[in-house]
């Protein structure tokens, strides 16, 4: 069936999402039977606007830029739509002859997804999911594009971090991640280790309750035992009573502007133990980096955008594309996709398995990274390190 097609951008952006329009609008050009593919020009609110542009009229080689730019070319929003705003989209899509409406983002946009689609499935209108989150905490998907790029940016920044606190040890550094409630961003850190010893050496996840005498014992040990510490936080994190270890400075709905972290800790080091420490809060930087976009990441993005596509004109609606893992004989990383019913997606959070948690609560296991390591494409990079070479060629000698 011929028709327009409309893509909507929800939430915070990612190194991929572009990706997933690209893919959109490759499938719409290699169907045939796709007049137009519109952007919703700048999110939820842009489809009440009718702020809509035609992506198809643009050149291949402006529609190839997609790929490597990032945060959201079309523009995204947290507009909060009403039931009247639902109500009202059926007699724009049908004046815009839009037949098929595709929603990228994360938990909340799945759930304004459910709900476009329970209020126009009687009008012919085709609405699909595309996920979309650097927080990977959208339930039943193995994975979702954005998460993959986020993965290998905190692990290549934890890297180098690193490497400068190993060559100056006289203190602590405090990385704070993003991820809110979900500690899978903030465990991806693990992947910088390439040998032991190796940064990051602590780890908090906002899946276990944050103890401070915990944390103070093991910042000191490590110290005692490094010289310089490097210790990976989540954003979420909580006290044993769940209420979060400093209190958010904006909270509105699923928005949240977290307090500083990364902050409070290395000023609980410095009062309590006397050591110096630092903090540094990557923050957006993370979601936005195309220099470490990870390339599986971008390519599962591209075919996540197709194969929303592919259903809707199938007559799929009221789905997401979803990324099921299978298992291998030699344990290499294999995925295909599924269609999976937007009620079971809409504003389920997916947090941390216990398995991934090791028992102090402080670390990540061995299961969660070999789940992880394909998801950030290439390999993190190696340096050189001519003090353990000198210390290693010393112990030869005695």
């Amino acid at each position: 069936m011929a028709g327009n097609v409309l893509v909507v951008h929800g939430g915070g952006p990612t190194a991929v999402i572009n990706a997933s329009l690209y893919g959109v609008i490759m499938e719409a050009k290699e169907s045939g039977v796709i007049d137009h593919v519109y952007g919703a020009i700048g999110g939820s609110e842009a489809v009440l606007k009718e702020q809509f542009l035609d992506l198809m009229k643009y050149p291949q080689e402006k529609l190839e830029l997609l790929l490597t730019t990032p945060a959201t070319a079309i523009g995204s929003s947290r507009y909060a739509l009403e039931e009247e705003d639902y109500q009202a989209m059926g007699a724009i899509f049908k004046k815009h002859d839009i037949r098929y409406v595709l929603l990228n983002g994360g938990n909340g946009t799945m759930d304004t997804c459910g709900k476009i689609y329970r209020a126009c499935k009687d009008a012919g209108v085709c609405v699909v999911g595309i996920p979309k989150t650097i927080d990977n905490d959208i339930a039943i998907t193995d994975h979702t594009p954005g998460y993959g790029s986020a993965a290998r940016y905190i692990a290549e920044t934890t890297a180098e971090v690193g490497v400068d606190v190993k060559a100056l040890p006289i203190h602590v550094c405090i990385i704070e991640a993003m991820g809110r409630n979900a500690g899978w961003i903030t465990a991806a850190s693990a992947l910088a280790r390439k040998k032991p010893g190796d940064a990051p050496h602590l780890i908090y996840l906002p899946e276990r309750p944050f103890k401070e005498e915990e944390f103070l014992k093991d910042v000191k040990r490590l110290y005692d035992q490094l010289g310089g510490v490097v210790v990976v936080a989540s954003e979420g994190l909580k006290k044993e009573n769940g209420e979060p270890i400093v209190p958010p400075i904006f909270k509105s709905g699923r928005s949240v502007y977290y307090g500083d972290v990364s902050a409070y800790l290395a000023e609980l080091v410095i009062k309590n133990l006397g050591i110096k420490a630092r903090s540094e809060k990557p923050g957006l930087c993370g979601r936005a980096s195309i220099a470490l976009q990870s390339s599986l990441d971008r390519d599962e993005a591209v075919l996540a955008g197709r194969e929303a596509l592919k259903a809707a004109m199938r007559g799929e609606g009221g789905t997401m594309v979803g990324f099921i893992r299978e298992e291998t004989p030699d344990g290499s990383y294999k995925m295909h996709t599924r269609m999976i019913p937007i009620e079971e997606v809409m504003l389920y959070e997916r947090t941390l398995p216990g398995e991934y948690i090791n028992e102090r609560g402080n670390d990540v296991t061995q299961a969660f990274t070999d789940w992880c390591k394909p998801l950030i494409g290439s390999e993190i990079r190696d340096f050189i390190d001519f003090q353990e070479l000198y210390r290693e060629e010393k112990g030869e000698q005695a």
